[in-house]
C-alpha cells in the first residue's frame, strides 16, 4: 500500500512503467449488489492512488461474469482514466471464457480499444484440482495451462474476428509452451473441430498476427525468449518480472533481463518497451 515506496523501489530498478494486477475487489458475497458495489469502490482506489504518478502506474480494469451489464458500465466509465491499460474478467469456475452471455463486456473491450488481459489466480486456474495434493505440483502445471485454456477458447471461438480492435495478453503464466500449444491447437482444430465454421485465420495466425501478447518470466531466459520470437514474431513478448511477489529478482529484475545474451538488441528494446505499448498504449 505503500505507493511512494513503489515508485521509489521502480527507480532503484530502472522500471519506467508498472502494469500493476489488482485484486478485483471482493468476491462471493451473498448479496450480489454488495460484490457490485465492491467493483466500483475498486476501480475508484485505483483512479485515487495510480493517478499519483499517471504515466508510470497501469492497471486494469476488473469485470465480473455474475454481472455483466454493470461490468460493461464500469469499462466504459475508466477507459478513458491513464491507468486503464487493459480489462479482466473474474470468471467463476466452470464458466468458460467464450460463453455468449460475455458479449456486451467483449463489445465494451472492443469499444474502448483497450486489452482482454489474462491473470491466473488461485480461484482462477484449473490444474490445482487434480495435483495428487501436491502444492509445488499445482504452482508449476496451473498457470501454464490456465493460459493455454484462456488461449484455446479466445482464438477458437473467433473474437478476434468478431471484435476488430480487441488484443489479448497473457501475464505471469509463462511462455516458452506458446508454439508448442499453438501447433497443437492448430492441429486439433483441424482434427477435433468444435469451433466456428467460419474462423478467419488459423490457430498460429492469431497467435502470430500482433494482436496477441506474452509476459516474459525470468526464469525461462533468453535462449527462450528468442526461440518464441523466431518462431511467432518479434512483436510477442513483454518484460515481466512479478514484482513484489517473491518470484521477482528485484532488484535485479531489468538487469537478469539485459543479460539474456542470446537477445538481439533490436529484440530486447521491442521485449522491455515497443511490445507492451502496442498491447496496452502509450503511457
Amino acid at each position: 500500500w505503500d505507493w511512494d515506496g513503489r515508485l521509489a523501489d521502480m527507480d532503484a530498478e530502472g522500471v519506467d512503467v508498472q502494469l500493476i494486477v489488482n485484486s478485483g475487489g471482493p468476491m462471493g458475497h451473498a448479496n450480489l449488489e454488495v460484490d457490485i458495489e465492491f467493483m466500483r469502490a475498486n476501480h475508484r482506489f485505483l483512479d485515487a492512488v495510480c493517478t499519483k504518478s499517471p504515466k508510470r502506474l497501469k492497471t486494469m480494469i476488473c469485470a465480473d461474469a455474475r454481472y455483466i451489464e454493470p461490468s460493461a458500465a464500469e469499462i466504459r466509465q475508466w477507459a478513458k482514466a491513464p491507468w486503464a491499460a487493459g480489462v479482466y474478467i473474474n470468471l467463476p469456475v466452470d464458466y468458460p471464457l467464450d460463453h455468449p452471455d460475455l458479449a456486451p463486456i467483449w463489445r465494451a473491450i472492443n469499444e474502448t480499444n483497450l486489452c482482454y488481459i489474462h491473470h491466473s489466480f488461485a480461484v482462477g486456474y484449473p490444474g490445482y484440482r487434480d495435483m495428487w495434493g501436491n502444492p509445488c505440483l499445482a504452482r508449476t502445471a496451473s498457470h501454464p495451462w490456465a493460459a493455454m485454456r484462456a488461449m484455446g477458447a479466445f482464438f477458437g471461438s473467433g473474437l478476434f474476428d468478431k471484435y476488430p480492435n480487441l488484443r489479448f495478453a497473457i501475464l505471469e503464466s509463462g511462455f516458452g509452451w506458446i508454439p508448442f500449444w499453438t501447433t497443437r491447437l492448430q492441429d486439433q482444430v483441424r482434427y477435433m473441430g468444435y469451433v466456428p465454421e467460419n474462423l478467419q485465420h488459423s490457430m498460429t495466425e492469431y497467435a502470430s498476427g500482433g494482436r496477441f501478447f506474452a509476459a516474459t518470466v525470468l526464469h525461462e531466459g533468453g535462449k527462450m525468449a528468442k526461440m518464441v520470437s523466431d518462431f511467432l514474431g518479434d512483436h510477442l513478448l513483454m518484460s515481466g518480472s512479478d514484482y513484489p511477489h517473491d518470484e521477482s529478482r528485484f532488484p535485479g529484475s531489468v538487469d537478469e533481463a539485459l543479460g539474456w545474451r542470446e537477445v538481439p538488441s533490436y529484440l530486447m528494446k521491442k521485449i522491455l518497451w515497443e511490445n507492451a505499448v502496442k498491447a496496452f498504449g502509450e503511457p
